[in-house]
């Protein structure tokens, strides 16, 4: 029963994750679909080892889940500073990486089971990326959507 929820689960994250990689690669980012769902993916592979895995040898899962989730949000914030550059007079990489601590935390909620709360973020997530980039363009102008 434990391996369906572990296959469900990753499946959904997969889901979740990759509809915003396809985005990020529909934009030509330097993360794309295959970064963003191994993101996630290892986010909830994760989160589910520190709730399961430790109830095997008889711990509580509370405490060794919050230190493990804690510490991935740390990771992501590494791997996130990767993603910000420096080009010329301007900086780029800030929306990707704020996409890669996103889809962590997709990650980390549906490995957790709180799924409603995965969904709904993937998809205020999905259209801040899409319509609202839409609607900087028109406020702000073009040249703003140039720098990320």
């Amino acid at each position: 029963m434990l391996e369906f929820i572990i296959l469900k689960r990753l499946l959904l994250t997969l889901l979740l994750c990759g509809l915003i990689g396809i985005e990020r690669e529909r934009a030509h980012k330097m993360a794309g679909l295959r970064t963003h769902a191994l993101v996630g993916m290892g986010s909830a592979l994760l989160t589910m080892l520190a709730i399961y895995g430790f109830q095997a040898y008889g711990y509580s899962g509370g405490d060794a889940a919050s230190r493990i989730i804690s510490n991935i949000i740390v990771g992501i914030g590494f791997i996130g500073g990767g993603a910000i550059l420096r080009q010329e007079n301007h900086v780029v990489g800030t929306t990707t990486a704020a996409t890669l601590w996103l889809v962590s935390a997709i990650g980390i909620a549906v490995g957790m089971g709180f799924t409603y709360g995965a969904v709904l973020a993937t998809l205020f997530g999905y259209v801040i990326l899409t319509v609202f980039f839409g609607f900087e363009k028109i406020v702000l102008g073009s040249d703003h959507n140039n720098k990320e």
